[in-house]
């Protein structure tokens, strides 16, 4: 039946991370930190199975995924929908900006993945936009030969990982802030689905199984996630180095 493994890494620290501005999509690069980030990163994993690296246009996306890429022998393909979520009136504010101009907003925001910041979009839509390419990329030979890494942004990976997941609306911030250079890993399998009749093989109580693992060639046009790893990185083990939504802006989200 097979399965394919998607791993998705948000880019290296920027200065507007450092200094807890809301880039959004904000055309910002790498900070010097950012890129060292990005290339310990690239020593860790360089002994993983990659077979291609998407990434968003974004710069600092990008050249995070250059410097990943370089250590598997990838090519990047970039795609706008991979994009951090855009925010509108609020891009390049501070957090106290924000909460001075839009009283409440801010922190309305992060509870409602239906609300949109004023002339932005919402978790709902940025998690569309960035799924449709993950299904469009199930339906080429990417994952034939190994892993597929996504590099994007803490706001993108986080309602991706959601909506991959069935999540409910309601739990779409259940994640919590993602770390520059860390990474949500999901496995597709297939779903269990109605046969002709139940499995013909008795479970250990002596019933039989009502549903059977699709076993069709394209399973993977609607298959199902498992979460293997959240804010996973080089120094996972330190919470600390995992932002907050007050901490980066709309990049966790940024």
């Amino acid at each position: 039946m097979g399965e394919r493994r998607l791993i998705l890494v948000r880019h290296g620290q920027t200065d507007y991370n450092a200094t807890g501005r809301m880039q959004g999509q904000l055309d910002t690069e790498l900070s010097d930190v950012g890129r060292a980030q990005a290339m310990e990163a690239a020593q860790v994993l360089r002994e993983r199975k990659v077979s291609h690296v998407w990434s968003s246009d974004l710069i600092r996306a990008r050249d995070t995924a250059r410097i990943l890429a370089d250590a598997w022998g990838c090519d990047v393909t970039e795609d706008p929908r991979l994009r951090e979520t855009d925010l509108g009136l609020w891009q390049g504010a501070s957090h106290t900006e924000v909460d001075k101009d839009y009283p409440g907003q801010r922190a309305y925001w992060r509870f409602d993945p239906t609300w949109a910041p004023p002339g932005g979009e919402t978790r709902l839509q940025v998690a569309e936009r960035a799924h449709e390419l993950v299904m469009e990329t199930m339906c080429t030979e990417a994952f034939d030969d190994g892993d597929v890494v996504m590099v994007a942004h803490g706001g993108t990976i986080g309602a991706l990982t959601a909506r991959l997941l069935d999540v409910p609306h309601s739990h779409y911030l259940v994640f919590s802030g993602l770390g520059n250079v860390c990474w949500s890993q999901l496995l597709a399998r297939p779903r269990f689905v109605s046969g002709d009749g139940v499995c013909s093989e008795p479970a250990i109580d002596g019933t039989t199984v009502p549903l059977v693992p699709n076993t069709a060639k394209d399973w993977w046009k609607n298959p199902k996630w498992h979460l293997e790893g959240w804010n996973v990185g080089v120094n996972a083990a330190a919470p600390t180095q995992a932002a907050s939504p007050d901490e980066g802006g709309e990049d966790t989200p940024e």
